[in-house]
């Protein structure tokens, strides 16, 4: 590409640190970049929870906007932020390797109130996802909403008395704040394609395409995918209490999902193995097993 490419990013310091890294392996193939900063509606309402904003494209949809518009060649999302469903002519051009998947606690008084039971704590987090496995292994604590970008929450935390909120630890090791983690939840199982960065470009812009797609990493697209196709199928948006997790293990692709209602007191989960090479459909298969279990229900109570 002869211009410098245009990368669009949010502005928060890890969208940044996301857009920026993408900047210099792009650099590194020869290619010069310029980085543009979109605001999104999630950016600028820092109130309404999640879920009541209408889920995922809160964060994309202003840096779709961009993209259609010609103002920017490529976006960098966190991936799990993207719906599965993409009705706009744009397509995800390369999916960057996975950082940790884990979700964490972030707890500045300390974490001994896990192993009292006496103890009502209360924990922070925006995600029905992070809620409802949380209700369900600390069914007296209780939950609270926390909005903001990760270094915004972090502050939140510390001046308020909860015990403690969670963040993926992705975002907070990407911009050197994983000292804060007080606790890997190596039990709860993460957002499909959490830890991993997707890049968006036009669909027609095959230029664009043959420069991208250099960076994409094979075995976090495959598990991504695998991992997306279980949501979709299950037609469980950003809001729904779905939670999945793949992985290869030698010539093995293993799937792990749970499904929960929003208070912790029903849980459907399954684990699956096939052959990496055989995985393509293990994600739908996954979800229609969950349904059937029950799972169907706790995705009506979602939509009503």
């Amino acid at each position: 590409m002869n211009n410098p490419i245009r990368i669009g990013t949010r502005d928060s310091q890890l969208a940044t640190w996301q857009a920026q890294t993408v900047s210099n392996k792009l650099q590194e193939a020869g290619h010069s970049t310029e980085i543009i900063f979109v605001k999104s509606e999630g950016d600028l309402d820092l109130t309404t929870p999640l879920p009541e904003m209408g889920g995922k494209g809160v964060f994309t949809k202003a840096l779709d906007d961009a993209l259609l518009a010609n103002k920017i060649d490529l976006a960098v999302h966190s991936y799990k932020d993207l719906p599965t469903e993409n009705p706009l002519p744009l397509k995800i051009a390369a999916v960057l390797e996975r950082e940790d998947p884990r979700d964490s606690l972030v707890s500045p008084k300390g974490t001994d109130f896990l192993d009292d039971d006496s103890i009502e704590a209360v924990i922070a987090t925006s995600s029905n996802r992070r809620k409802a496995q949380w209700l369900h292994r600390y069914p007296n604590h209780t939950i609270t909403n926390i909005r903001g970008n990760v270094n915004t929450r972090l502050r939140k935390v510390e001046e308020n008395e909860w015990q403690g909120a969670i963040f993926a630890a992705a975002g907070l090791k990407r911009i050197n704040l994983d000292h804060h983690i007080s606790e890997y939840l190596d039990w709860m199982v993460p957002a499909p394609a959490q830890g991993a960065m997707a890049v968006m470009i036009r669909e027609d812009d095959a230029e664009a395409y043959s420069v991208v797609s250099e960076l994409n990493h094979t075995e976090t697209a495959l598990c991504t995918s695998i991992e997306r196709e279980l949501l979709n199928e299950m037609e469980a948006g950003c809001s729904a209490p779905v939670g999945a997790f793949a992985w290869i293990d030698g010539n093995d692709l293993i799937l792990h999902a749970v499904a929960l209602k929003t208070d912790g007191t029903l849980q459907y989960d399954i684990e699956l193995k096939i052959p990496s090479d055989q995985a393509e459909g293990l994600g739908r298969k996954a979800a229609r097993e969950l349904l059937e279990q029950g799972a169907d229900k706790l995705v009506q109570e979602m939509k009503e």
